[in-house]
């Protein structure tokens, strides 16, 4: 493919008005009717960006909720399984040693089925909040089931975990079940 290049003859470049010779070109000298035009588009230029501007935010929008569909589409899938979790933790917590070594099997496909289930929260984006005993109340983090004065205890700390929390990758699932101490009786 060959580049033409522009070439003008002598004849071509004479014929061109050179506005240094007196001929005035300017917006000014055009008369109303120009003027008229040379505003409608300028009021066509402003809403062609006004446009654009608009239709930039939109894809903008458009995309920011396709991600928070795509990270956040299946909480509600997610918050239901969540008292699954909270049932395979009580039965665990409530296994004695006695019932342990008669029904070893029964227990350990339990565990199983709980690190199962902790395995595919964690692959899509849930995060098990465990608060520790001790740990000071956080109220985004935490719901507090109850108070109670708790001698040499700070006052705020978390005293027990009824349930734990949950996180689906930055927004809150549910908030930790506790109980927090109080500022002692006197």
């Amino acid at each position: 493919m060959t580049q033409e290049k522009n070439e003008f003859t002598d004849e071509q470049i004479s014929g061109i008005e050179d506005p240094a010779d007196g001929t005035r070109t300017d917006e000014e000298t055009l008369g109303p009717d120009v003027e008229a035009i040379i505003a409608e588009r300028d009021d066509y230029r402003d809403r062609f960006m006004r446009a654009l501007a608009d239709a930039e935010n939109a894809r903008k929008r458009a995309e920011k909720e396709r991600r928070d569909a795509e990270q956040y589409g299946g909480s509600r899938l997610a918050r239901d399984l969540l008292s699954v979790h909270d049932n395979l933790t009580r039965a665990l917590a409530a296994v004695t040693d006695e019932s342990r070594a008669a029904s070893a099997a029964l227990i350990e496909g339990v565990e199983l089925t709980l690190r199962d289930l902790e395995n595919i929260f964690s692959r899509h984006g849930i995060k098990v909040i465990t608060p520790e005993i001790g740990e000071k109340f956080d109220p985004l983090l935490h719901e507090a089931m109850f108070e109670a004065p708790i001698p040499e205890t700070p006052a705020g700390n978390v005293i027990q975990v009824m349930n734990h929390g949950f996180m689906l990758h930055e927004r809150l699932l549910r908030p930790a079940q506790v109980g927090v101490s109080s500022a002692p009786v006197a």
